[in-house]
């Protein structure tokens, strides 16, 4: 027991250093926050109106240094990782969108902040879309990226494409089949959803595989997936309790992965929505086109409402 402590603790210590991933900026500090019955690993910089980026599976929410980088210039910028991955704590249990809603909500609790703006990409569209509407004054502005939100819109459609057999891959040993391999099993994920692979660097993978290979967060990675049909559930009710929301939302495609679908997804489920497709970019926006992401994010938040 004490030797499997001490090789989690040095995999932990060395995770960071791993990698040339390209880092925040050092205004920015990480906060641990116990919330809802787990703790939450928070990057946090920059003054003026809020603004929340969750990120999705494969990555951390590392994967939004460039982003933040740029808006913290006049926004307050709050980056967690989601529960039980990067450097969040390993819940047992929680890992439904909607529960994971609620962690984003102490989170902002913690920080005493009120309203925000949600930039969201991958399962971080899921969490986001709860944490919206769980707290539907509390969300100004939503940006969504390349990925579907369980039960809305063409979901069913969706789940067809034998691209997305990941979402029914779990279990002990299909955990079992991955230890050890986690560089495998994620280059595949970095591979077929890129338009050009050779974009999800080398020092990205290697810093994302050393997370990933932590005690606990293939784990929690896989129970995110095994949650999708209680997510489904979730998602039809708050639809049909609050309706189509009005708030702006900019939803963002990249040309060789959900493209103008993303559009047709937030349709779904909100009345006030802006497309746009990325091109020469795959599913990973912030790694295949950083510069354009970028762009049109800060863009949007821009605009007065």
């Amino acid at each position: 027991m004490l030797r499997a402590l001490l090789i989690g603790f040095s995999i932990i210590a060395a995770a960071p250093a791993v990698a040339q991933v390209e880092p925040f900026p050092p205004a920015f500090h990480t906060q641990e926050i116990a919330t809802n019955g787990t703790t939450i690993h928070v990057r946090i910089g920059g003054h003026g109106p809020a603004v929340v980026l969750l990120h999705g599976y494969g990555e951390t929410g590392d994967m939004w240094a460039p982003l933040a980088a740029d808006l913290m210039r006049d926004h307050t910028v709050i980056v967690p990782d989601l529960r039980g991955l990067g450097l969040s704590a390993r819940a047992t249990g929680g890992y439904d969108k909607k529960t994971q809603g609620y962690d984003v909500s102490g989170v902002l609790d913690a920080l005493k902040i009120g309203k925000v703006d949600l930039v969201t990409h991958d399962i971080g569209n899921m969490v986001g879309y709860s944490f919206l509407e769980e707290n539907p004054g509390r969300v100004t502005r939503l940006v969504l990226m390349d990925a579907p939100i369980p039960g809305i819109g063409p979901w069913e459609e969706i789940l067809k494409s034998p691209l997305l057999w990941h979402f029914r891959f779990g279990g002990p040993d299909m955990e079992r089949l991955v230890a050890g391999r986690e560089r495998i099993y994620l280059d595949r994920f970095w591979n077929e959803f890129s338009a050009t692979p050779a974009h999800f660097t080398e020092a990205s993978r290697q810093h994302y595989a050393a997370l990933y290979a932590m005690p606990g967060a293939m784990h929690a990675g896989f129970s995110q997936f095994a949650a999708f049909d209680q997510d489904v559930i979730d998602d039809r009710a708050f639809l049909a309790k609050n309706g189509r929301l009005g708030l702006p939302v900019l939803a963002i495609g990249g040309d060789k992965s959900f493209g103008p679908t993303m559009a047709v997804v937030a349709g779904a489920a909100f009345t006030n929505v802006q497309g746009l497709v990325v091109a020469d970019s795959g599913h990973w926006l912030m790694e295949e086109q950083p510069a354009a992401s970028v762009a049109a994010i800060r863009a949007f938040l821009d605009k007065p409402i």
